[in-house]
């Protein structure tokens, strides 16, 4: 089984990115082929500052690594470093219908929050598309908000397939982790760095502290009992709280006497404890940045292997060769 994901280096790697898709595909590289990209080309949609960018796609490779992918189990590349995955997308969109595009959720959101309506934002789905098709993926672990770009992806190679022959492309299925596929953010919202509203995975204790602290909550006094259901406190503890400390949680949450601060407290300690290995490796790979970029570059050469195979059949399929 051939398995996939990828992340953009648009900011500052957090939980939500963690539990949405790092986790899962960390536990899927046991089980399969794994192929997991940095995307950068996506990137560029939101982000216009060189430096920033650079600086982002070497912290996204340095988190990759330090949350458990392994370059002997997986292969890991940067999305720029295959040009194949530009020429696939252009011949998927030609098959491509407007209204296909039109329909995507995620254009029409990050559109309303401000981001410019531009053609790359717009085509975003079928250079996504091109990602997964390019390596015959078999597997894409997501998070629930990008289920319609998967959606997008087989409709796409299904179009290919059909006008030029059934085995022309790979069609991918999608997996969601029901369980932790939307965290939400600060403010109750789907955690993203679109809306700032993010708990970042890794960085000095005083700032993560002060990022927890900014959870919105209602106004109940400390002595009152507490609202459990739609509680973006609640939701973020259980993701790191053993099975005791939730029930706890909630036998104070509904007892009263206990303020927000407390809580708010108690989420940023778990959260605290749980990502330590991950911080202790972050320091070692940023300590030894010569191997990062030699498994990156090492990545890419077995990838643009496989992506090569894949275009050199589309382009025979639909008579470029």
């Amino acid at each position: 089984m051939r398995i996939l994901t990828g992340l953009q280096p648009s900011g500052k790697l957090h939980i939500g990115n963690y539990f949405g898709a790092m986790e899962p595909a960390v536990k899927l590289q046991d089980k399969g082929e794994a192929f997991y990209f940095i995307a950068d080309y996506h990137a560029m949609t939101s982000m216009s500052d060189a430096a920033t960018l650079r600086a982002n796609i070497q912290d996204l490779a340095i988190d990759f690594l330090a949350c458990g992918l392994s370059p002997e189990k997986a292969t890991i590349f940067r999305q720029s470093d295959i040009p194949e995955v530009n020429e696939l997308a252009w011949i998927l969109s030609t098959v491509c219908p407007m209204g296909l595009l039109e329909r995507a959720h995620s254009y029409k959101d990050k559109v309303a929050k401000g981001l410019d309506a531009n053609h790359a934002l717009f085509a975003y789905p079928t250079l996504m598309a091109a990602d997964i098709l390019l390596y015959d993926a078999e597997l894409v672990p997501v998070g629930k908000d990008q289920k319609q770009h998967l959606e997008m992806t087989r409709d796409l190679a299904a179009k290919i397939n059909d006008r030029f022959g059934e085995s022309t492309l790979t069609i991918p299925e999608v997996q969601i982790q029901e369980g932790t596929a939307i965290v939400p953010g600060l403010d109750g919202q789907k955690m993203s760095k679109s809306y700032n509203n993010t708990v970042p995975l890794t960085g000095g204790q005083k700032a993560l502290r002060k990022s927890i602290m900014k959870i919105v909550t209602d106004s109940a006094a400390v002595e009152d009992k507490k609202q459990t259901e739609g509680s973006t406190i609640i939701a973020l503890y259980k993701l790191f709280a053993n099975e005791e400390q939730m029930q706890q949680m909630l036998t104070d949450h509904e007892a009263g006497g206990f303020g927000y601060g407390d809580f708010k407290q108690r989420v940023f300690d778990a959260y605290w404890e749980h990502f330590a290995p991950v911080r202790q490796k972050r320091e070692e790979l940023e300590n030894n940045l010569d191997y990062v970029n030699e498994v990156i570059a090492s990545g890419a050469e077995n990838a643009r292997k496989e992506a090569t195979k894949v275009l050199d059949r589309v382009r025979s399929a639909v008579g470029l060769r």
